[in-house]
C-alpha cells in the first residue's frame, strides 16, 4: 500500500467516522419515542457497523505507517479478526438465548465490560505510549488515570448490580457507618494519587505505586456506590451504570486518540446522565445522592412486619364477571408480567375488552420492571396500542373513576408504604391504584416485593388477590369472557 493510498484510507476514515456519529445522534432521536424506536435501533446498528470498518479500515493503514507499533497488516488484521471472533462466540449465543425478563442483568454485565476495557485500556496506554509527545507526556498520565477511575467504578458497580437483579445476592443496601464521608474520603484520596501518579511521570515506586492504588481505591468505590442502594431504586443505578460506561468509553478514546470513541462515549454518558435525572425526578430522588450512591432503604421503621389483617381472594371466572360488568379497566403492569411472559395474554385480554365497549388503559410507572422502559416494550412486542399505554403522571389522578384496576406482577409501585415518613422506599412516588372502585392484584404469593416491603393493597377491603401464574390466570379470565 502506498504512501498515497494510505492517505486516502486515512482521510476516509475521518470521513466514515463523522457519518457513524451522525447515525448515532440520529439512533438517541429516534429511541426517544416508541413509534420511532425501530428506526433508531436500524440507525445506531447501520453507524456502527460503519465505525466498525473504518476502524479496521484505519488500523491496517497505521501498521503500514509504522509497523514496529502496529506488527504489520497481517498481524494486525488477525488479532482483529481473533478478538472479534471470541466476542462473537460470546455474545452471539448469550442474545440468542437471554430473555427479556433477562435484559436488565445482561446490560449491567455489558457496561461492566466496557468498563473493564477501560482499565485494561489505561494500563496499556500508561505501558506503551504511543504519539504522545514530551510536552503532553503529564496530561496524557492524567487521561489515564481518569480513564481507570471512571472504568473501575464502572466494573464493580456494574457487576454488583448485574448480582442484585439476578438475585444473587439481596436487593437491600448496604449500609456502612458514614458511607458518604467514605465515598467522599475515597474520592479525595483517588484525587491526590492522581497528581502524584502525573507529578511522577508515572515512573518508579511512586508512580506504580500510586496507579495502582488508585485502582484499587475505584474498584472499591464501584462496589460500595451500588451496594449502598436498595433494590427497588435498581433500574435508577442500570440507567447511571449506563452513564459510567460512556464516560468510560469517552477516556479510552482520549487513550487511544480515537475522536470517534470520544463522540460516541460523550453520547452515552450525557444522554444515561439525563435518563437518570428523568427518572430521578420521577422517583422523588436527589440526582446527586444516586451519583454519590447515598440514597436506598434505611432501614425504617416501615420494614418492621405489621399485622395487616386477611386477605381476600378471587378466582378467574370472578374477575372475568367483574370485567364484564366495567366501564373502564386500568391495567398496571409490573415484573412479574415479564417474568411470566404475560404480555401476549394481557394483549388478547385487552382486545377483548375494548371490543365489548370496555375503555381500557395502561397505567406504566417510571420504574416498572427492572430498566427504564422495560413495560413499554413488552407491551409494544404484544402489539398493544401506542396511545392507551400511559405514563404515571398521565392517570395517577385519574384512579377514582376507574371501575376496576388490574395489578399484574407490580409490587413495589404500587404500594401506599411509600407514603409514609421513614419506609425503605419513602418518597418514591407509586401509582394509587387503591383509589379505584375495585382492585385485582395478579401475583404469586403474598410475599413482599423486590425492594423487601409489605404490601398494605393487598389487605385493603376493595382489594382481590388472583394468585397465581400470571399468564394462566390472564388466559383463565379471557376463557371465561
Amino acid at each position: 500500500m502506498d504512501m498515497q493510498l494510505i492517505d486516502w484510507t486515512l482521510r476516509l476514515t475521518t470521513l466514515a467516522y463523522i457519518a457513524a456519529a451522525i447515525l448515532f445522534i440520529l439512533a438517541l432521536v429516534g429511541l426517544s419515542a416508541q413509534k420511532s424506536a425501530k428506526r433508531g435501533n436500524i440507525f445506531g446498528a447501520a453507524g456502527m457497523a460503519i465505525a466498525l470498518v473504518a476502524t479496521i479500515a484505519r488500523a491496517l493503514a497505521n501498521s503500514q505507517v509504522d509497523p514496529e507499533h502496529f506488527n504489520g497488516p497481517i498481524v494486525t488484521l488477525t488479532l482483529i479478526i481473533l478478538a472479534m471472533g471470541i466476542g462473537a462466540g460470546v455474545g452471539i449465543p448469550l442474545a440468542k438465548k437471554v430473555e427479556m425478563t433477562g435484559m436488565p442483568e445482561l446490560i449491567a454485565m455489558l457496561h461492566s465490560f466496557v468498563g473493564l476495557s477501560a482499565v485494561l485500556i489505561g494500563f496499556n496506554s500508561f505501558l506503551h505510549p504511543y504519539g504522545i509527545s514530551p510536552a503532553m507526556e503529564t496530561f496524557h498520565l492524567g487521561e489515564v488515570a481518569l480513564g481507570i477511575f471512571i472504568g473501575a467504578v464502572t466494573f464493580t458497580g456494574s457487576i454488583v448490580a448485574y448480582l442484585k437483579l439476578s438475585a444473587k445476592i439481596k436487593g437491600a443496601p448496604l449500609m456502612l457507618p458514614g458511607r458518604n464521608w467514605i465515598n467522599l474520603g475515597v474520592l479525595v484520596l483517588s484525587l491526590v494519587l492522581a497528581i502524584v501518579f502525573m507529578a511522577s511521570g508515572g515512573e518508579g515506586f511512586a508512580g506504580w505505586a500510586s496507579i495502582l492504588l488508585l485502582t484499587i481505591l475505584a474498584l472499591f468505590l464501584g462496589f460500595h456506590l451500588v451496594a449502598a442502594i436498595g433494590g427497588g431504586d435498581m433500574p435508577v443505578v442500570v440507567s447511571m451504570l449506563n452513564s459510567y460506561s460512556g464516560w468510560a468509553a469517552a477516556a479510552a478514546g482520549f487513550m487511544l486518540g480515537n475522536n470517534l470513541l470520544i463522540i460516541t462515549g460523550a453520547l452515552v454518558g450525557s444522554s444515561g446522565a439525563y435518563l437518570s435525572y428523568i427518572m430521578c425526578k420521577a422517583m422523588n430522588r436527589s440526582f446527586i445522592s444516586v451519583i454519590l450512591g447515598g440514597f436506598g432503604s434505611d432501614g425504617g421503621s416501615s420494614s418492621v412486619e405489621r399485622d395487616y389483617g386477611q386477605h381476600t381472594e378471587i378466582t378467574p371466572e370472578e374477575t372475568a364477571e367483574l370485567l364484564k360488568g366495567a366501564s373502564t379497566v386500568m391495567i398496571t403492569p409490573g415484573y412479574g408480567m415479564a417474568v411470566a411472559q404475560a404480555q401476549y395474554p394481557v394483549a388478547e385480554l385487552t382486545k377483548k375488552l375494548r371490543e365489548h365497549g370496555v375503555d381500557v388503559t395502561f397505567g406504566i410507572h417510571p420504574v416498572a420492571g427492572r430498566l427504564p422502559g422495560h413495560m413499554n416494550v413488552l407491551l409494544a412486542e404484544a402489539k398493544v396500542p401506542y396511545d392507551i399505554v400511559l405514563e404515571m403522571d398521565e392517570v395517577n389522578d385519574d384512579f377514582g373513576d376507574v371501575d376496576v384496576v388490574l395489578v399484574i406482577g407490580a409490587n413495589d409501585t404500587v404500594n401506599p408504604i411509600a407514603e409514609e415518613p421513614g419506609s425503605p422506599i419513602a418518597g418514591m412516588p407509586v401509582l394509587k391504584v387503591w383509589d379505584a372502585k375495585r382492585v385485582v392484584v395478579f401475583k404469586r404469593s403474598m410475599g413482599a416485593g423486590y425492594a423487601g416491603v409489605q404490601n398494605p393493597l393487598f389487605f385493603n377491603e376493595n382489594t382481590d388477590m388472583l394468585l397465581g401464574d400470571a399468564k394462566t390466570s390472564v388466559e383463565a379470565i379471557s376463557k371465561a369472557l
